[in-house]
């Protein structure tokens, strides 16, 4: 249950230094700096056993059989578990997609997924076993005697090979490999919108396959009580319902019967907003052993086994007249959605990326075609962005190419193109609905603040050391919020002078509970050492969790309306105490009085008075639709024309994301976004051999990841003038901002790079990541 009690020393923590606007320095980091945080693996249990997987080590193949006699045999081995005891013990599968349709309007369709595999292994790492044993060395040597007697089948990895015919299926459902697909828009006004084009620009476009790589890998501690019949589960999540709401279903317990608690996480990225099947199979072993089980896993596996992000392919076509305006856009993408197409992982690429697909642009003629694509590799789902940066990468690429091709000044060409502020609310082709955005004022902004004008003096330098210098610019929207709209809150004042309010939303490093008690101290006007901030206990509240920057927006606004009613009980109640009308109770900084009286009466005082010695609401509010930020990014590279190297040596972004609460956390959340954007664009590359469907990159030996010294000096704005209307505090999600518009910004420089120097042409050849190796071949290669 992870807390934040401020230190009631700190003089910095009145209301008016810090409330809402203030830069606050994280409550939270004391702790975690000082080696007090506490991880999922900082707890261990009385009796505690541990587990460890046996997995597959090919990408398809048939299970003969699983010898676990032996392993059952050695010393300190408590369980040994395979797949088809676990259907036997009436574990169900794995949810799978569902809501979307294939081609001739049937379901969609995915191999079935057990929580231990089953018949089938389709991916190198699937697990296949569980061990549990009194230590983890015990557990470990035992899963190397579980005897596993494979059929090795026909396998694939690759997207277009998935889909060449007599490719090897992965289910016989979809013998195509294509789990479901969705078309948006009308083939036939496109078709005509092209026809009379003066200028039509293609690109096709990957956006590789990627790691989340949180510093903290997921982590579970399962506990069975045996006198309550309860399990609780002690994990690292950013959603601890949905896990509690899983595991229910999957072992066919009550929801009271489940209690998930969750301490500090050490990073999501979206890749810990689900119950994995290692989660379950903990379950599992500890309600059958009645003993404590924990697994954490070690780095390999989640190479092999955690959610990996993005990985589509895309043909992307932009129609424009004479004067620069777009008519049309048509794009055609496929999704590697891994073996098993999850749920989130068809939606944000058959569905979430496709919302924001037209950005901040006036387009309204779309032809779109998606496909869900199986392969033998990990599923796909959730990574920062989810879809959205896909999206915006696809959109900023066409039109920097536009602009080369038509001649049209880039800048100009966006311009063009923008939608106005005059237009909102604006409804896009896909039928989302804008309720804010002044796009020409944020990059007129950027376009300062990154000094646009001077570059050609930068680039003169950057020659005279023989390198190449390039500009780039991205401006864009994004959708934030899950449309999960709706948020609980629980707020108790209580006798002994604390503020407690629990919310379902949850901590992942990102901050929120230095945010959320800053929107309390603002609602009660007490100092913050007043005000304790409580989150991931199922026991005690339960919502949708933290995921697609919601959480300041639906959980704030929840936490802030929650206040403003106790609030309004504590007049009721301090008007009986008063003998007075409640309309006539005023409250301020703590107390309640009485207009134009001396009477008064202290916040906790009145708490006190109560019977349960405490004024509780129980509150739950929605609001009226998700959050557009926007932003313009601008970057500058430097190339290396010997080596194909590549150096972001400036970074400056305007970003819109509402009213400000922490001006501090937030420019964090943005230059963190933008360093993993960064680290799509120039380095990081999940690759599976596409001839044995092994990991190529399964290890931090050959997967590079970004570093502090790959980022530059960022210049990060924020504009405030245009809140959100869908929410009562003004805010839009900003978490994922950064990665969204770093990506774009960084290869349209690289691509500024290469025109300057006569190379205009191999520009739109440009693929992430842009490797030196990768850099050099291109700029080397005839074209």
């Amino acid at each position: 249950m992870s807390q934040a009690l401020t230190e009631t020393s700190n003089p910095s923590l009145n209301p008016a230094r810090f409330g809402s606007g203030q830069s606050v320095r994280r409550l939270e980091d004391d702790a975690l700096l000082a080696g007090a945080g506490r991880f999922t693996d900082d707890v261990s249990a009385a009796e505690q056993t541990h587990l460890f997987f046996v997995r597959s080590p090919y990408p398809h193949a048939r299970i003969l059989s699983v010898d676990m006699q032996a392993a059952r045999a050695m010393p300190g081995v408590l369980q040994v578990v395979s797949g088809a005891e676990l259907v036997a013990a009436g574990v169900k599968p794995m949810p799978g997609s569902v809501g979307f349709k294939r081609a001739d309007g049937s379901a969609s369709v995915s191999p079935v997924r057990h929580v231990l595999a089953h018949e089938f292994v389709r991916f190198v790492g699937e697990p296949v076993a569980a061990v549990v044993a009194q230590t983890l060395q015990q557990a470990r040597d035992a899963a190397e005697a579980v005897m596993v007697d494979y059929d090795e089948l026909p396998m694939v990895v690759d997207l277009n090979d998935a889909t060449a015919p007599g490719a090897p299926a992965l289910t016989p459902e979809a013998p195509d490999n294509i789990a479901a697909e969705t078309r948006y828009g009308s083939i036939e006004a496109t078709a005509v919108a092209f026809a009379r084009a003066r200028h039509v620009v293609k690109l096709d476009i990957v956006n590789q396959r990627l790691q989340a790589l949180s510093l903290e890998p997921r982590s579970v501690l399962a506990a069975f009580d045996k006198d309550s019949r309860r399990l609780t589960i002690r994990m690292s999540t950013q959603m601890p319902t949905g896990v509690r709401d899983s595991v229910c279903d999957a072992l066919g317990m009550a929801a009271e019967q489940v209690r998930v608690v969750v301490g500090d996480v050490g990073g999501g990225f979206g890749m810990k907003t689900s119950a994995y099947p290692e989660d379950i199979a903990a379950a599992y072993c500890a309600r059958v052993l009645q003993r404590p089980v924990k697994w954490v896993a070690e780095r390999s596996e989640e190479f092999v086994s955690a959610y990996h992000g993005r990985d589509l392919q895309s043909r992307a076509e932009l129609a424009l007249d004479e004067h620069g305006k777009i008519l049309a856009l048509r794009l055609a993408s496929k999704a590697n959605v891994g073996a098993y197409a999850t749920g989130a992982g068809v939606a944000i690429q058959l569905l979430i990326g496709p919302w924001v697909q037209t950005s901040v642009y006036d387009i309204q003629t779309v032809d779109f075609h998606f496909q869900a694509v199986l392969t033998n590799t990990v599923s796909t789902s959730a990574y920062r962005g989810a879809g959205r940066p896909e999206a915006i990468f696809i959109m900023e690429r066409l039109m920097d190419e536009a602009a080369r091709q038509t001649g049209i000044d880039r800048i100009e060409l966006r311009r063009r193109n923008f939608i106005q502020p005059a237009q909102m609310p604006y409804t896009n082709p896909m039928g989302q609905v804008y309720d804010t955005g002044k796009f020409e004022s944020v990059m007129d902004q950027a376009l300062v603040l990154a000094d646009w004008s001077g570059f050609g003096t930068r680039a003169a330098e950057s020659a005279l050391r023989g390198k190449m210098r390039g500009l780039g610019i991205s401006t864009f929207l994004e959708w934030t919020g899950g449309n999960a709209l709706e948020e609980t809150v629980t707020v108790q004042i209580k006798a002994n002078g604390v503020i407690e309010v629990f919310t379902a939303v949850n901590a992942m490093g990102q901050g929120i509970a230095t945010t959320l008690t800053q929107l309390v101290v603002d609602a009660f006007g007490v100092s913050a050492d007043k005000v304790r901030v409580v989150m991931g206990d199922t026991d005690r509240g339960n919502g949708f969790g933290s995921a697609g920057s919601r959480s300041l927006f639906t959980g704030g606004s929840a936490v802030r309306a929650g206040a403003d009613k106790a609030i309004a009980l504590g007049k009721q109640l301090a008007a009986k105490e008063f003998e007075a009308a409640a309309e006539d109770v005023v409250y301020a900084g703590g107390d309640f009085t009485v207009a134009g009286t001396d009477l008064r009466i202290g916040l906790f005082e009145l708490a006190a008075r109560q019977g349960d010695r405490q004024i509780f609401v129980d509150s739950t509010t929605a609001v009226a639709g998700p959050t557009w930020p926007n932003g313009c990014h601008i970057s500058e590279v430097e190339v290396d024309p010997q080596t194909g190297h590549v150096a972001v040596v400036a970074y400056a972004s305007v970003n819109d994301v509402g009213r400000v609460v922490n001006p501090m956390i937030v420019r964090g959340q943005l230059d963190g976004g933008a360093v993993q954007g960064i680290g799509q664009a120039l380095c990081e590359h999940m690759v599976y051999d596409r001839e044995t469907g092994q990991p190529v990159t399964g290890s931090l030996m050959d997967y590079a990841a970004p570093r502090a010294d790959n980022a530059p000096q960022f210049k990060t704005e924020m504009d405030q003038s245009t809140p959100c209307l869908n929410n009562p505090l003004g805010v839009k999600g900003v978490g994922e901002l950064g990665t969204i518009g770093a990506g774009p910004t960084v290869v349209n420089a690289v691509a500024d790079a290469l025109s300057r120097r006569g190379m205009a042409a191999k520009a739109q050849h440009l693929q992430m990541p842009l490797s030196p190796s990768r850099l050099w071949e291109l700029m080397q290669a005839p074209l």
